[in-house]
């Protein structure tokens, strides 16, 4: 990714002394950013080179826990080191902290100095460099949606997450009066991030109490990723500066909508997008149709890099436009692929079923794998589903529960193909390890329901 500072334009920036602090990021299994604080002159004299970190930082959980069952990394090999190897192409400034640079990170072996293949960064590189074979690059863009609440993550942790009270007290969707009254949190969220060097678009409100979301131009799929990492961070971040409280969750609440992170994908070769084909029906070419095939078909496999957490499969309700079945419709928003720009060059593949929780170096290698499968297997696209397919009975549903997803991607032979064993089982772990932590407590629901009736 393209940052906005080269390294000899840090380096004169570190000699007058507006830069004094370097954070070198990568991003982990659940899409934060993991890393440290250099001081500047260490950065550029000696650390830009490598640094190094523990490899348990790809192998936990959110709450930083150290599962056992990772053949990577335990306690019986003793949590040995990774490499951290700064990618100098990506340094920017961040404006919403005082004197500070990020530069990303890719997680190489300690030993062999070879990438490590489960890096949610390196799987999507490994992806992209089997399109670029073929001739083609990956084009996308994510949506980010989120909540803001009035009060700041530590008011609300040490609340014990109770009592939340989203910023605004009404369904926002559009609406510029009250998005004007949070101007104070999200106009410097798009003014930094602008100034960071993201393609920022536009913010908005979305469909419920307090939701926002933050659209970032298309770019090639490992900015996009990149892009979507550090803005996510720079929410939180900002928000937290503001006294405020930034939630990506994607179902904070049994009776609000969920928030998602819609994924839009097309494929170019030589500057021109691929999928267009002005005298075919919608516009659309043999090769997207073919690659469409491949997301569509293979989507209960890898649902879980799309929906990684027992909260994620509380989006997937009817009537709420978080989508409960794999086909694909022409600008449909009931379906879980909605063909977008049909007819036009910038004719595409949306898919909507991904939360605000995914991890988008994962999700968009996951996606890019499967139309690479279609593409190779010259899978035949079925027509496109019309109407209200949440009531579509003949449809294919999206594995509702992460039990069901952790068996899709278990099994799942086309990723096996993709990724490796090795990736495959070392995910399915991480899945694994969620359901288990879930399945041990007791939750407040059961608690009322069944203290005195049961």
């Amino acid at each position: 990714m393209a940052g906005n500072l080269t390294f000899d334009g840090l380096k004169e920036a570190v000699a007058g002394g507006t830069i004094d602090t370097v954070l070198a990021c990568f991003p982990d299994m659940q899409g934060r950013l993991m890393g440290k604080r250099f001081h500047a002159v260490n950065f550029v004299e000696t650390s830009f080179k490598e640094t190094h970190c523990c490899n348990y930082l790809l192998a936990t959980d959110l709450e930083m826990a150290t599962p056992e069952g990772y053949a990577a990394s335990s306690w019986e090999k003793g949590y040995g080191d990774y490499i951290m190897a700064p990618d100098l192409s990506t340094i920017r400034l961040l404006p919403w902290l005082e004197g500070t640079a990020m530069v990303l990170c890719d997680v190489l072996d300690h030993h062999t100095h070879a990438p490590v293949p489960h890096s949610p960064r390196q799987m999507l590189k490994t992806q992209i460099a089997r399109l670029k074979a073929l001739g083609y690059d990956a084009m996308m863009a994510t949506e980010l949606e989120f909540f803001l609440f009035e009060q700041s993550f530590d008011d609300i942790r040490k609340g014990g997450f109770r009592d939340l009270t989203p910023i605004s007290g009404y369904n926002e969707d559009y609406a510029i009066l009250q998005t004007t009254k949070e101007e104070g949190v999200m106009r410097p969220i798009r003014n930094h991030l602008f100034a960071a060097g993201l393609p920022i678009e536009n913010t908005k409100g979305e469909a419920e109490t307090g939701q926002e979301e933050l659209n970032i131009r298309y770019a090639d799929a490992l900015d996009c990723a990149d892009h979507h990492t550090i803005a996510k961070n720079a929410v939180k971040e900002i928000a937290w500066q503001h006294g405020r409280a930034a939630s990506f969750l994607p179902k904070w609440h049994h009776d609000k909508v969920g928030s998602s992170s819609h994924v839009h994908q097309s494929l170019w070769q030589d500057g021109e997008p691929a999928f267009y084909d002005k005298s075919a029906d919608l516009g659309m070419s043999q090769l997207m149709k073919h690659y469409m095939a491949g997301v569509i078909a293979y989507a209960p496999d890898y649902t879980f890099f799309l929906a990684p957490y027992i909260n994620s499969y509380k989006r997937f309700a009817k009537g709420t436009f978080a989508p409960t079945k794999t086909v694909w419709s022409v600008d449909n928003r009931t379906a879980g692929f909605r063909l977008c720009g049909e007819g036009s060059k910038g004719v595409r593949v949306e898919c909507r079923i991904g939360g605000s929780d995914l991890n988008p170096y994962l999700a968009q290698a996951a996606m890019l794998a499967a139309g690479i499968k279609g593409i190779e297997d010259k899978m035949d696209l079925a027509p496109p589903t019309r109407g209200d397919i949440y009531e579509d009975a003949k449809a294919q549903d999206i594995p509702q529960t992460l039990r069901a997803a952790t068996e899709t991607l278990r099994g799942s032979a086309f990723l096996r193909e993709a990724f490796g064993d090795q990736v495959v089982d070392h995910y399915t772990r991480c899945a694994e390890w969620e359901q288990e932590e879930f399945d041990r407590v007791v939750t407040d629901w059961e608690i009322a329901r069944g203290f005195e009736r049961a």
